[in-house]
């Protein structure tokens, strides 16, 4: 998801994002009051590999590496010259692109088989109001992907990185918003033509980082990407911030994610960081971020980060480890809060009482400006 109105460095930045936040109920007033929420993290920036510099590919929100270059794709659809699957060769030029055949709603990730087969993540839901999501399949030699429609058991959900379990079917990973994201899958075999149901599998918590990145401590939250390794022995989740490893040693990815303790590799301060893949050999994490809305001439670069790095290491999981319970037994709670049935309406209140005198402050101070 490219964000509108993007974040300018600064105090008046953060504070806005603060209050926006707290507004949307994401995170409670406690967190937002914390100095060191924001505290930057020391870590080395990845080594560049080479740079995107085909005009069309300013919004690239998802990339996996393939044996002779790349292939990757734009955040939604607006522009119809960019609503393409684009294969880049080593030096990341525009090889070839294959074009959709009906337009997509906001493809976000993508994923890429053992046998060659290109899948395309058509799930993100900046409002939650998509009553299907979907992947399309782009199979070895076919000229056009197909299109295969899913419905969550719950209800919408924001969504931008996409998995493939052993069997090669996608596994989707929500967004999230305060360190908590969820998993689903396909109830059966997806087929073209046909919306096939969802179902929850479990749910992981982020991390908890210091590193900089353009969002500070909400940056740090959420999952923007994922990718599994060639060998499917490890899979990764990425946030603005960080890359988080896991080991997948039986092939179970749902168990990897919900019960695993996760290596974290630094990604610091790339510009808008939505996209992740493990290199060929899988010695490599290489990420690329979006270059809309940076200074003029800011061209996407694909940079290399050692997938061994293990500069740190996540707090085994607590409460999150256990799998989701069935929707109708225990309702998921909503991606964008972490708080309790029971402290929400407070830390709401809370919230808004904050955002009234912020706005009150502001009043005053445009007030003794005139004078």
């Amino acid at each position: 998801m490219r964000v509108r109105g993007r974040l300018t460095w600064g105090r008046r930045a953060r504070a806005g994002v603060v209050l926006t936040a707290l507004l949307a109920g994401v995170l409670p007033p406690a967190v937002a009051l914390v100095p060191g929420a924001a505290t930057a993290g020391a870590a080395a920036a990845g080594t560049p590999v080479c740079q995107v510099r085909d005009d069309r590919l300013r919004e690239i929100s998802g990339m996996v590496a393939t044996d002779d270059g790349y292939v990757v794709i734009n955040d939604g659809a607006d522009d119809e010259a960019r609503r393409r699957i684009f294969f880049l060769d080593q030096r990341c030029a525009v090889a070839r692109t294959v074009s959709f055949p009906s337009r997509p709603r906001d493809t976000e990730d993508l994923a890429v088989g053992r046998d060659g087969t290109v899948w395309v993540a058509d799930i993100g839901d900046n409002d939650r109001s998509r009553p299907t999501v979907g992947v399309w399949r782009l199979a070895p030699g076919a000229e056009q992907p197909v299109l295969h429609r899913m419905t969550y058991p719950d209800r919408p959900h924001d969504a931008e990185a996409l998995l493939l379990d052993a069997s090669g079917q996608p596994l989707i990973v929500t967004k999230g918003g305060s360190g908590t994201v969820f998993l689903y899958a396909p109830t059966t075999a997806l087929r073209a033509e046909a919306t096939t149901p969802l179902t929850a599998l479990g749910q992981v918590t982020v991390p908890t980082t210091t590193t900089s990145n353009p969002f500070s401590f909400l940056g740090r939250g959420v999952i923007t990407g994922a990718a599994s390794a060639p060998d499917g022995r490890r899979v990764v989740l990425r946030s603005y911030a960080d890359a988080f490893e896991y080991d997948v040693p039986d092939g179970d990815v749902v168990r990897a994610l919900t019960t695993g303790t996760p290596r974290i590799t630094p990604l610091p301060d790339e510009p808008q960081g939505e996209s992740i893949t493990y290199s060929r050999d899988g010695r490599s994490l290489l990420t690329v971020s979006e270059s809309a809305g940076q200074p003029a001439g800011t061209r996407s670069t694909i940079l290399r980060y050692p997938a061994t790095a293990t500069t740190a290491t996540a707090a085994p999981p607590t409460e999150s480890a256990a799998p989701v319970l069935p929707t109708l037994d225990r309702p998921i709670a909503e991606d964008t809060t972490g708080l309790s049935e029971r402290t929400w309406p407070l830390a709401v209140g809370t919230g808004t009482l904050l955002v009234l005198l912020a706005l009150a402050g502001v009043l005053r101070w445009r007030h003794t400006a005139r004078r």
